[in-house]
């Protein structure tokens, strides 16, 4: 039987019938070079195992071109937005044309469109899924039998299933705190994210982690990962406790805020307070002082997704249930130093 952890493939069903993939396929094509001997142990072992042909994927296995859904929970977020682009222009260089929606962080939207996309033949799924009544969507999915990833945000504990991909949050965190205690911070913050939320939690882990290696007590400010909050805590760290020095960002949207904030109440960034953000968007660079931040190689990822999820569709090959990439620091003005060169 195929391991219960996973979606059985062609490869399980050759190995429970005892036969080729070749043989498997053969069956799967109604072909009459099968004997009805074979073809009924091949059938039996598909029923066996739960194997579900999809013939959308193997319709387009032959054409060499088709379609691979990619829903965003928001697209108005530039790293969302650098994300989808370089996975549909990977996409998009190996034949297949990428169809993408934007949920805006609805679940019942995210639900309307992964079902229309799936009746409309997609043969496989990106999804940055929206928090709330997750199963949804993945019961859809499921039924579907199409390969199905989440990324960058983990809702769905099958990831058996429904693989999980993203950058190595907890690291980024780290070396963003351990950096700003090398500029000698003494009271960092970790500002942004709304509190209870999964990816909340392992983008904070790693700044927890290293506060407390350094045996300081951590600060926590949790919020909307917007620019408008950043702004916010901007004018409440200075107002409530002018003794946080630096800030450990959730996003660089909450950072770039913050930017903002302390030049609305005159507080220098990069000496009254240093600020590290995280995905290192193309804004990052730009912004006065250009913004330190923890860098994900978006279109690095994005491609490495695009490759992942077609392997999975075109050789059947299973991704591991989750993938986290290195992440490293961009180092810049608003953190208090400028490297050379």
């Amino acid at each position: 039987m195929a391991p219960s952890d996973r979606r059985p493939t062609i490869i399980d069903v050759a190995r429970k019938a005892g036969v080729s993939k070749s043989t498997v396929s053969l069956v799967i094509q109604n072909s009459p070079l099968v004997k009805q001997k074979t073809r009924e142990q091949v059938q039996g072992a598909m029923a066996e195992i739960g194997y579900v042909y999809n013939r959308a994927a193997a319709n387009l296995r032959s054409a060499g071109a088709g379609l691979v859904g990619l829903v965003i929970n928001d697209l108005r977020n530039p790293f969302f937005t650098e994300f989808a682009t370089s996975v549909q222009m990977a996409l998009s260089s190996r034949g297949y044309a990428a169809v993408v929606a934007n949920t805006d962080e609805d679940p019942q939207l995210q639900a309307q469109v992964v079902e229309a996309m799936i009746e409309h033949g997609v043969s496989a799924m990106i999804l940055s899924p929206a928090y709330g009544d997750e199963a949804l969507s993945f019961e859809a999915l499921q039924r579907a039998g199409i390969p199905a990833m989440q990324v960058l945000r983990k809702v769905e504990m099958r990831t058996e299933l429904f693989p999980f991909a993203a950058p190595d949050y907890p690291n980024g965190t780290r070396i963003a705190t351990e950096h700003l205690l090398e500029q000698g911070a003494k009271r960092i913050a970790f500002v942004g994210g709304l509190e209870g939320r999964a990816v909340t939690q392992e983008r904070m882990a790693g700044y927890l982690s290293a506060i407390e290696m350094a045996g300081l007590e951590p600060h926590v400010l949790t919020g909307s990962a917007s620019r408008a909050f950043g702004r916010e805590a901007a004018h409440a760290l200075a107002k409530d406790h002018p003794e946080v020095d630096a800030a450990v960002c959730f996003n660089d949207q909450v950072a770039l805020g913050m930017i903002s904030g302390c030049a609305e109440i005159g507080r220098n960034v990069g000496r009254d307070l240093r600020i590290v953000g995280f995905d290192d968007i193309e804004e990052a660079a730009h912004s006065w002082p250009p913004l330190s931040s923890v860098r994900c190689d978006i279109d690095g990822f994005g491609k490495l997704v695009a490759e992942t999820i077609l392997a999975w569709l075109e050789n059947d090959k299973v991704p591991a249930p989750e993938i986290r990439t290195p992440v490293s620091l961009a180092i810049r003005g608003s953190s208090g130093e400028t490297p050379a060169g």
